[in-house]
């Protein structure tokens, strides 16, 4: 079951990873463009703020979960570091229990914000304001998947004892 698991979620890692490449690069190509257009041109995309923000949001908050994954979101080690193994290994299943814990909530209220809010459009374009929340619900959603993980497999990047 762990090894489905753990397969099934390698998958969604590989796909997020790819549409975190696809958004960067179309903010990158958007970006360029409208810089082009303005100072060489006199002119500009009306659009091309806002979607490049939106881009900007999803391939952040799909980020989120593979810095869950790899152990690489910012910590206090100084404690962490000076307690046994063994407690620090209990210390870790708490915490990704509280993480997990953490993401429904968010997921929750994402999503509850989402549908109270969802007919608020953007300026330039014809889509919800909401497409800048849904990669909150997204992200909540895979990072609570790497938190249970966590309950049976250690970050790929741990922290050491200090001798």
């Amino acid at each position: 079951m762990r090894e489905t698991y753990s397969r099934v979620l390698d998958a969604l890692d590989r796909a997020a990873r790819w549409v975190i490449v696809a958004g960067s690069a179309a903010m990158i190509g958007i970006v360029t463009l409208q810089v082009v257009l303005r100072y060489g041109f006199n002119s500009s995309i009306d659009w091309s703020e806002e979607i490049s923000r939106l881009l900007f949001v999803w391939c952040m908050f799909l980020a989120i979960p593979l810095g869950i994954r790899e152990g690489a979101h910012v910590g206090i080690e100084l404690l962490v570091a000076h307690i046994p193994t063994t407690a620090r290994s209990q210390l870790a299943k708490a915490c990704a229990l509280g993480g997990a814990a953490l993401m429904v909530v968010v997921l929750w209220q994402a999503v509850k914000v989402a549908e109270l809010t969802w007919d608020e459009m953007m300026q330039s374009v014809n889509l919800s304001t909401n497409w800048f929340m849904v990669p909150v619900a997204v992200a909540a959603a895979h990072s609570f998947l790497h938190f249970i993980q966590l309950l049976w497999r250690e970050p790929l990047r741990t922290i050491q004892a200090v001798e």
